[in-house]
C-alpha cells in the first residue's frame, strides 16, 4: 500500500508545485474578485438536507468523490434518518451501504460512534462548536469546517482539500508540505467573512478548472494574477 502510495504522492506535489512568487498577496482583493468570476456560486456539492446529514456525507468524502458520496447516502439516510437510528444500527449493514465509498469498515464505524454522541452529548443535534465537533470520531478541522460554514453560516476556518492546496500552491501563496498548514496562512490572508464562501470557490475552482491535469489557463480570470505556468507544474 505504501510503496503504491509514494508515487501518487509525488505526482500530487508535481501538480502543486507553486508559482515563482511564494507568499500571500498583501492585497488579496483583486483575487478575491476574479475568483468569485471563476465561480459565482460558492457551494458544497455534497447533497444534504440538514446539519447531520451534512456531517456525515462530509466523513464519507474522504478518500472518495462526491459524485460517489451522493449516490450512497440516499439509501444511507433512508434506513437511518437521524442519529438515534444510525447510532442504534449494526455496523456490518452500515458498511454494506457505504462500500462504495471505500475504507469503509472505518467509515461505518465512525458515522456509528458520532451518532452514538451526538444523542448522548448533544441530543442527537450536530453542535455548531469546532471544539465539540472534533470530539466526534472521524472529524477533523476540514470536515468541522464544512459543516460549521455550510450547515451554519459559521465563518471558523478555511477549508483545504486536495485542490485547494493544488492551487494557492500554484497562485504562490504557499509552498508548505501539507494542507494542515496551508489553512493558517489562507485564513490571516482571505477576511474572515469569506472563508466559507471562499473554501468553496477555490475548490470548485480547483475541481473544474485548475485541475491537476490540463488545467485551464487559457481565458481563466485569474490569469492576470497568477504566476503559475503549466511547464512549471507539469
Amino acid at each position: 500500500m505504501a510503496a503504491k502510495a509514494a508515487p501518487r504522492r509525488a505526482k500530487a506535489a508535481k501538480a502543486a508545485a507553486p508559482g515563482p512568487r511564494v507568499g500571500p498577496p498583501k492585497d488579496v482583493a483583486p483575487w478575491l474578485a476574479a475568483l468569485t468570476v471563476a465561480v459565482p456560486v460558492p457551494k458544497c456539492e455534497l447533497d444534504f438536507r440538514n446539519p447531520f446529514e451534512l456531517l456525515i456525507a462530509t466523513q464519507l468524502s474522504a478518500q472518495s468523490t462526491d459524485v460517489m458520496v451522493n449516490k450512497v447516502t440516499p439509501v444511507l439516510f433512508a434506513r437511518w434518518p437521524t442519529p438515534a437510528a444510525l447510532a442504534a444500527a449494526e455496523q456490518s449493514e452500515v458498511e454494506a451501504v457505504l462500500r462504495p465509498t471505500g475504507f469503509f469498515r472505518n467509515k461505518a464505524k465512525n458515522a456509528i460512534a458520532s451518532a452514538k454522541l451526538l444523542v448522548e452529548r448533544h441530543g442527537g443535534e450536530v453542535p455548531a462548536s469546532m471544539e465539540a465537533l472534533l470530539e466526534l470520531p472521524g472529524v477533523a478541522r476540514k470536515t468541522a469546517n464544512v459543516v460549521l460554514g455550510t450547515a451554519f453560516g459559521i465563518p471558523s476556518g478555511v477549508t483545504v482539500d486536495t485542490h485547494a492546496f493544488r492551487v494557492t500552491a500554484r497562485w504562490g501563496w504557499q509552498a508548505e508540505k501539507t494542507p494542515e498548514k496551508v489553512e493558517p496562512i489562507l485564513m490571516k490572508t482571505v477576511p474572515q467573512a469569506e472563508w466559507p464562501a471562499f473554501g468553496h470557490r477555490v475548490v470548485l475552482f480547483g475541481r473544474y478548472r485548475c485541475t491537476a491535469r490540463a488545467p485551464q489557463c487559457e481565458g481563466c480570470p485569474l490569469r492576470d494574477l497568477c504566476p503559475w505556468e503549466p511547464t512549471a507544474g507539469g
